[in-house]
């Protein structure tokens, strides 16, 4: 890691741990002089704070310093197919406040995000914050995304959304930064950061109205060459035959085993099934037809695994979304047919396991793409280098310092 500036001594303090300067020299391969010179800028911006005393070694006690999550807060929004949440989280992806609305993606980008925009100025009010206190804004979208535009890139289920303009859109209300991706991408960092931080290979499959997934491969969230890596839902499998799925194909996995697809076979049963909502509370009541359709839906999601053990490797895993909410049944059939068709040494050491984070998530996973993106170190060093200019020195003032420096570009 290159030890040049103040961005450098963020990361490594965002771990958690509070350091004093000398560890921090040892770390960075600086001198005291050289830390102080560093760390004051990020004692201004009020990222770093000083904590209580370390132990002493003999002599005058050594001051730790450590990251401050609470200098700002993000803005996340995970929206699906017939759902979205905005929430408040502070720097280490904790939410603050959140809310969740039925809300179809259907109604198109503006309605959608008006309706986010007004959800995130309320969170605001209620935390007794402003619009400077945000210092980035990441959003969640059911369908493939540029992430480095922001834009949804031809997604099958979001009527007048393909090439819309997501961050300006945003950025008219708010003007920071806005980062833009698939939902079950933002899963997968999410479910990875809150309970699996040492996993570098693993899945997050997310089985609801759609089925995709979030691919983790040494460490890095692969998006593909479109951003459409992982979008599992719409591979072909054998009792899909001749079926049409709302993409326009035949035989795609979703088209059996989301959950409109389950909840139609279910009232074909005579059922009173019509979302996933129905879908699981019957399983949970212990219906048989119910338990039966998921436990399918589970191995018809294991064909199509097996092929992703194979040839991705992962170590773990996860199930989520709200099919997953129907307990083991699910998770029951994937573990057979992936058990069954991968080899041994592919599955010898491989976790298949319900998501620890539940609906959190995609929230989380938004709030860490947005963080990440403010506080990559080289963003850091910028608006350490404008405080220096410009003589400000205001604590907490990221955003008029972000201003500044935007000027100055």
């Amino acid at each position: 890691m290159d030890n040049g500036g103040p961005g450098e001594l963020l990361h490594i303090l965002r771990d958690g741990r509070p350091r004093t300067r000398a560890e921090l020299a040892g770390i960075a391969g600086l001198g005291r002089a050289a830390i102080s010179s560093r760390l004051e800028p990020l004692l201004k911006l009020g990222l770093v704070v000083p904590v209580s005393d370390a132990p002493s070694t003999g002599g005058r006690p050594s001051a730790r310093l450590a990251f401050n999550p609470g200098a700002k807060v993000a803005a996340a929004a995970d929206v699906g197919a017939t759902h979205a949440t905005v929430a408040l989280t502070d720097l280490s992806g904790r939410v603050l406040v959140e809310a969740t609305e039925q809300l179809e993606i259907s109604c198109g980008p503006e309605a959608v995000l008006d309706w986010l925009l007004v959800t995130l100025k309320s969170h605001l009010q209620v935390m007794e914050c402003s619009t400077a206190d945000i210092i980035a804004v990441g959003i969640g979208l059911p369908g493939p995304v540029e992430h480095s535009t922001g834009k949804p890139n031809s997604p099958p289920i979001m009527p007048g959304w393909d090439g819309f303009d997501v961050p300006a859109y945003v950025q008219q209300t708010f003007d920071v930064p806005v980062l833009v991706d698939n939902d079950v991408n933002l899963m997968a960092l999410g479910e990875r950061a809150a309970r699996w931080p040492d996993e570098d290979n693993m899945i997050f499959l997310k089985v609801a109205t759609g089925i995709g997934s979030g691919v983790v491969s040494g460490g890095m969230l692969q998006r593909g060459a479109a951003g459409v890596a992982g979008d599992v839902g719409h591979i072909a499998v054998s009792r899909g035959a001749g079926i049409l799925c709302r993409c326009g194909k035949s035989g795609c996995l979703e088209a059996i085993a989301g959950t409109p697809a389950i909840a139609a076979q279910l009232r074909e049963n005579g059922l009173e099934a019509i979302t996933g909502n129905d879908v699981v509370s019957l399983v949970r009541s212990g219906d048989l037809a119910a338990i039966q359709a998921v436990r399918q839906a589970g191995r018809d999601i294991g064909e199509m695994l097996n092929m992703c053990v194979s040839f991705i490797n992962p170590a773990l895993i996860v199930v989520g979304g709200s099919l997953s909410h129907s307990g083991e049944h699910l998770i029951a059939g994937i573990r057979e047919m992936v058990y069954a068709r991968s080899t041994p040494l592919a599955t010898q050491h491989l976790n298949i396991t319900q998501s620890k984070t539940g609906r959190e998530a995609g929230v989380i996973g938004a709030s860490i793409l947005a963080v990440e993106h403010a506080l990559a170190p080289h963003r850091v060093n910028d608006l350490a280098n404008t405080l220096h200019a410009a003589g400000l020195d205001a604590t907490h003032d990221l955003q008029k310092v972000e201003h500044v420096a935007q000027t100055a570009h």
